[in-house]
């Protein structure tokens, strides 16, 4: 065999699991934006050199371009070799990509095939990678889902949690989206990732499923936080079979102040979400929901939320979104401890 070995995309989505490395060698502003699942990134020409190199072939010339290019990814890429594979074995099998034309993954798999290690070059790049991830998306997935619906504060992502943990199928999009799904879901301590990485997550996640066993997937909108479910999943979703997770008021209001626990230390933060629901509820209301944030009242405020807020909007939209909701298995939890969580969780199963 010669190496480099250069696949194309569906040879590469057949073995992608079996690598021992995934390597972008695109810029890190590209990675960041998405990469192929796994992979790290090893920039044979970083954010800053990226543009120095292309500002000198539009301004002096392809020539002169090229040589500043070729001096900067060769130092780059002895750094990587230096940093990260040295100690790699003879066997090791890395993939390598760039955007598209192959020339930045072409110079890093060569000098990586000619020290000897059996390297494998992706066609067509991460481009080709991402017409495969739409082309997915597009379809409707081959998948049987549960799916759990309840008002807020109900328990539905704990107990996919608990499902996951006790070995059922599950895909959690407000995890992968980094959002709790709400006007209040921003999680302080993680920035949502981008669409396109969003969908690549989803993607990921729904080719490992076994088609033969059920998924279990919490009832969303078409949006999380600022991300887009993609539409065939969701059209998916919205005609499964649906379990209705109910849970005692009082016991919500516990659970969400768990689970929003940031907002008690940041009042501030809090009643700055609270502006988005002006148009709904009136500014009088809102400044009164405001006031009571400032106060410290923060079990009457969430009580309040689920009763005016929260409540009436999921009666509003459940029925008209998920077409067999009116047939949805009951499901009741007592309290938010973990056996009840358990418990329910052994009886989907």
């Amino acid at each position: 065999m010669k190496y480099p070995e250069v696949l194309g995309i569906d040879q590469v989505l057949a073995q992608l699991d079996t690598f021992d490395a995934i390597i972008d060698a695109r810029s890190p502003a590209e990675f960041a934006q998405d990469h192929l699942p796994g992979a790290i990134n090893a920039p044979v020409l970083d954010d800053e050199q990226r543009i120095r190199v292309g500002t000198m072939y539009k301004q002096v010339g392809a020539f002169e371009a090229k040589k500043l290019g070729a001096a900067l990814v060769a130092k780059n890429i002895a750094r990587h070799i230096e940093e990260l594979w040295i100690a790699k074995p003879r066997e090791w099998r890395p993939l390598v990509y760039c955007w598209r034309g192959g020339n930045r993954s072409g110079a890093m798999a060569h000098i990586l095939a000619k020290i000897g290690w059996p390297v494998v070059q992706l066609e067509g790049g991460y481009k080709a990678f991402r017409q495969e991830v739409n082309a997915a998306l597009e379809q409707a997935p081959a998948l049987t889902f549960r799916v759990v619906c309840g008002t807020t504060g109900s328990g539905k992502s704990r107990l996919l949690e608990t499902l996951a943990a006790q070995g059922a199928q599950v895909l959690d999009l407000e995890q992968l989206a980094a959002h709790r799904g709400s006007v209040l879901g921003h999680l302080p301590s993680q920035a949502q990732p981008s669409q396109k990485a969003f969908e690549t997550r989803t993607w990921d996640v729904l080719r490992r499923f076994d088609r033969t066993r059920t998924v279990f997937v919490e009832a969303e909108s078409k949006k999380v936080g600022n991300l887009r479910v993609p539409a065939a999943l969701m059209d998916t979703m919205r005609a499964s079979d649906c379990i209705a997770l109910t849970l005692p008021r009082a016991e919500r209001v516990k659970l969400l102040m768990a689970d929003y626990a940031h907002f008690l230390h940041s009042p501030e933060s809090l009643n700055a979400q609270l502006e988005h629901l002006t148009q709904l509820h009136g500014k009088e209301k809102i400044a009164q929901w405001q006031a009571m944030s400032q106060a410290g009242q923060m079990a009457e405020l969430v009580d309040e939320l689920l009763a005016q807020h929260y409540d009436p909007a999921y009666l509003r939209s459940i029925d008209r979104n998920f077409s067999r909701y009116a047939g949805a298995q009951p499901l009741e939890l007592a309290d938010i401890g973990e056996a009840a969580f358990a418990a329910a969780a052994r009886s989907l199963i």
